[in-house]
């Protein structure tokens, strides 16, 4: 049976719509691999320390960082939920990924992790779509494509982006009302689905 890593990310443990929409992939995983595995790290509950310089020099014999990156080698599959936070992903999630990437432990081209399958749900206030006045401000999916391409070789890290979530809670956005619901409701579906076909695939 397949193992899937599950990290979460936002600092809000209620109303979150990325939690939300992690929660369904890590459902529908479950309706389709019951007897599977899940990790979960919530990094907003149990946040991991700054990279120091002691962390930084010892690589994998720091006790953390190579429990995190065995967590990480161990995983059939890695589901993200990386909200943006200032145009960017939480520090508690950027902090994760400095421990977990250990440079001639796990990057390069003989990385154990370059074949895994990454899952990100990338949920936003706004939107920050290809076209959008806030196109250039969008540094979660891009970032997050870079960091795992270039140091552990994933390629097409497949984001889930539920958008406009703070709809509900600004007056200037309100009129975007509906169109924020639908973008949450796709991408519950959308998780749901993924996660299905996903742990079928690895499951064959």
């Amino acid at each position: 049976m397949a193992t899937l890593l599950h990290i979460d990310s936002a600092v809000s443990p209620q109303g979150s719509a990325s939690r939300e929409v992690t929660a369904a992939f890590v459902q529908g995983w479950r309706e389709q691999q019951p007897q599977g595995t899940v990790v979960y790290r919530d990094l907003a509950a149990a946040p991991l320390p700054h990279l120091d310089i002691a962390a930084a020099a010892a690589g994998a014999d720091n006790a953390l960082r190579a429990e995190l990156a065995a967590e990480l080698a161990a995983a059939d599959a890695v589901l993200i939920g990386a909200p943006m936070y200032n145009f960017t992903i939480a520090s508690t999630l950027k902090a994760w990924l400095d421990h977990v990437i250990i440079v001639d432990h796990n990057t390069g081209e003989n990385s154990p992790i370059t074949g895994k399958p990454f899952t990100v749900v990338a949920s936003r206030g706004g939107s920050y779509a290809p076209g959008t006045p806030r196109e250039d401000f969008e540094f979660v999916q891009n970032y997050l494509t870079k960091v795992l391409s270039g140091m552990f070789g994933v390629e097409g890290v497949d984001f889930i982006v539920p958008e406009l979530t703070l709809a509900h809670s600004l007056p200037a956005m309100a009129e975007l009302i509906p169109l924020a619901e639908a973008s949450r409701t796709k991408a519950r579906e959308e998780a749901a689905q993924k996660a299905k076909a996903l742990a079928s695939r690895l499951a064959a």
